[in-house]
């Protein structure tokens, strides 16, 4: 795929949701941003690269269902999958290659939700990326992924595996005459500052000037984000009780907030666009219920 853009005004921008450690929320954040854009008024296509769990495809899939069970217009992307070809990693590769450019130039923005494993396919999609997000859980455990550090000190000392990666695709797009905007993603923040959370916080900040990304909060850890994965919904759905089952709380529109800040972080669409209304009729969240 050609990634100079200049020569082709209509051209999507990539978005890749990628981390090799698995259960980070890169599913619901791909969704998330899918729908944020969506709502902005862009034609978006998305694709899921994981396979074999299928989490992203099957989110849309609940979401299609839902707004047809529930007579509900919601906002739905075009979704695409990778038909495997065992035993050829080289004709898969050139299969999402050739699906990109071709969704390239009738889209906006593409969505690319990827394994968590390493592997061709994943590797060509941070290569492809204009925009990489990486979640990232607020420990350390997952912050090995990007680097190293001291057991004493908790400084940084050194860069992983997927760090190292990634540095391998930025190479590649400044071959191909393009850039790559890294955003890692602290995802599934305590709500109570702790030690941890200011140590990995310190860490990121450290590792983000070695590696070049930018650091953007992302979703705290609340329930609600695991409740709409069964119907296909966001935090920035019309959360009705007719959608939802039950009244929006504030920890709903605490939700809606965090995905508005994210996309407004990124820098992707006007900050008018990012902007977003928060559900009516909210109560008070039940705590307890929102950080189990």
């Amino acid at each position: 795929m050609t990634s100079d853009k200049s020569s082709q005004q209509q051209a999507a921008r990539v978005i890749v949701v990628g981390n090799e450690k698995g259960g980070s929320g890169k599913s619901t954040v791909a969704m998330h941003i899918s729908v944020a854009l969506l709502k902005a008024g862009h034609r978006v296509a998305t694709i899921d690269l994981d396979r074999r769990q299928r989490s992203f495809t099957n989110y849309i899939e609940n979401r299609r269902s839902w707004a047809r069970r529930a007579d509900r217009a919601l906002e739905m992307p075009d979704h695409f999958c990778i038909e495997p070809s065992y035993d050829d990693e080289a004709s898969e590769c050139m299969s999402l290659a050739n699906t990109v450019e071709k969704l390239a130039q009738s889209y906006d923005f593409i969505v690319i939700d990827t394994p968590g494993h390493d592997g061709s396919l994943t590797r060509l999609a941070h290569s492809m990326a204009d925009t990489l997000v990486t979640p990232l859980n607020d420990s350390f455990v997952d912050f090995d992924v990007l680097g190293n550090v001291d057991a004493e000190t908790f400084a940084v000392s050194g860069t992983s595996h997927y760090a190292k990666m990634v540095e391998e695709a930025r190479q590649r797009r400044l071959v191909d005459n393009g850039s790559l905007d890294w955003v890692v993603l602290r995802n599934r923040l305590s709500m109570l500052g702790t030690r941890n959370k200011r140590l990995v916080a310190e860490a990121l900040q450290d590792l983000a000037q070695k590696l070049q990304f930018r650091v953007i909060e992302g979703f705290a850890e609340r329930m609600i984000f695991r409740e709409f994965f069964p119907r296909g919904l966001t935090a920035l759905d019309d959360l009705a009780e007719s959608t939802l089952g039950t009244r929006p709380t504030l920890s709903h529109a605490s939700a809606r907030q965090e995905v508005a800040n994210l996309i407004s972080a990124m820098g992707i669409v006007p900050a008018t666009a990012a902007s977003v209304e928060p559900p009516a009729a909210a109560e008070t969240p039940d705590r307890a219920r929102d950080a189990a």
